[in-house]
């Protein structure tokens, strides 16, 4: 595992664990890398102070990240099995629940980072989860 100090095209930095750096450059180029305060998937990585780890402190992060990865994918897996799947549509279904023009669900699907904030400037109340990238990084 490998922690990258990252900047988003809005300036936002933050911290994310790949496997290698391989990785990364393959979720980024794919668009699988997003801000986690903007939704922004323009990502690119910050310079970083070089770290010095012991052995100790290595394994612990390690196992902190594997940890955050569990939990990430228990909570993937929950929501896949407990709501509705509505893909790009996202938006336009979480509009016609808070306004009362479908049944009340809980959904998940994608959204573009306009979407989002149309949605947020409507009072429209949603959480944006960064999804594990399966199979192939």
């Amino acid at each position: 595992m490998v922690v990258y100090d990252l900047r988003c095209g809005n300036e936002h930095v933050f911290e994310a664990w790949f496997p290698g750096s391989d990785a990364f450059d393959a979720q980024a180029k794919r668009g699988k890398v997003q801000c986690p305060v903007c939704g922004d998937r323009k990502i690119q990585r910050a310079p970083m102070a070089p770290h010095v780890s012991t052995r100790g402190r290595a394994v612990a992060r390690r196992e902190a990240a594997e940890q955050a990865m569990k939990a990430l994918t228990n909570m993937q897996a929950f929501i896949e099995k407990n709501c509705d799947h509505v893909g790009p549509q996202f938006a336009e279904e979480a509009r016609k629940i808070h306004y009362g023009e479908t049944e009340t669900r809980n959904i998940y699907g994608e959204a573009t980072p306009d979407e989002a904030a149309e949605l947020r400037d409507e009072g429209i109340e949603f959480g944006e989860i960064p999804w594990p990238v399966r199979g192939d990084a």
